[in-house]
């Protein structure tokens, strides 16, 4: 299997406009702190709205999947409320933790779910506009790629369900350890750009993913896997 920062895979990726566009959505952070002067906790709290942003789209995901097999009816039903409370519960759990982390251990902005989402829009000037132009972005993916080219049809609602889980324990863990290194360091400069590379890293090593995805769509027959050679 190649690496998904092989030179011909990214070079395929990065021809398509919308892998471009994801890439200027996740360096969009560098205006945030060059224009508005943001620190490691509002990047942690944007990276943090992104899971609920990735929790709502994996709903409407689920819910679409009926459109191509009613037969999911009763599984979306079962699903999406447990989705909703097992995901919302992991999310408000991290929520917590970074805020504890980047306010010593106080509370701010009112006590739970609402009270999180509120500390994390008020963390940095600006805030609401990066969190929609994250929203615009997984909303052209999730029309272009999953309905317009049919991802729905070939999908099940409790592998959508999974789906997010790996992507974001990997990305927060790696976001959590740049965030301990940019609040402790005597060079604060320094570790929010360590956040903001890492999180572009991650992207391209999606959207690396997707393309090979696409690759294999447009190469095997109908109804065969994709090949992952």
């Amino acid at each position: 299997m190649k690496s998904f920062l092989d030179p011909d895979l990214i070079a395929r990726t990065y021809r398509d406009p919308i892998a471009v566009a994801v890439l200027l959505v996740d360096l969009l952070p560098i205006v945030a702190v060059l224009v508005f002067g943001w620190g490691a906790t509002p990047l942690v709290a944007l990276y943090w709205l992104e899971n609920l942003v990735i929790g709502m789209f994996t709903v409407l995901r689920m819910v679409a999947t009926l459109a191509g097999n009613i037969v999911n009816l009763f599984t979306v039903l079962f699903i999406v409320p447990f989705f909703t409370l097992h995901y919302g519960m992991f999310c408000f759990g991290h929520g917590v933790f970074i805020q504890a982390l980047a306010t010593n251990g106080s509370t701010v902005g009112g006590s739970g779910m609402p009270g999180l989402v509120n500390w994390a829009l008020s963390s940095g000037e600006g805030m609401i506009w990066f969190v929609a132009a994250i929203i615009a972005i997984n909303l052209v993916i999730y029309f272009t790629d999953f309905l317009m080219k049919g991802e729905f049809r070939e999908t099940q609602p409790i592998v959508e369900m999974f789906a997010p889980y790996g992507r974001i324990v990997t990305l927060h863990v790696a976001i959590i350890l740049g965030a301990v290194f940019a609040i402790a360091t005597s060079e604060p400069l320094l570790g929010v750009v360590f956040l903001i590379f890492l999180r572009v890293v991650f992207g391209v090593i999606v959207s690396a993913m997707r393309q090979r995805k696409l690759d294999g769509t447009s190469q095997a027959p109908a109804k065969e896997f994709p090949s992952t050679a």
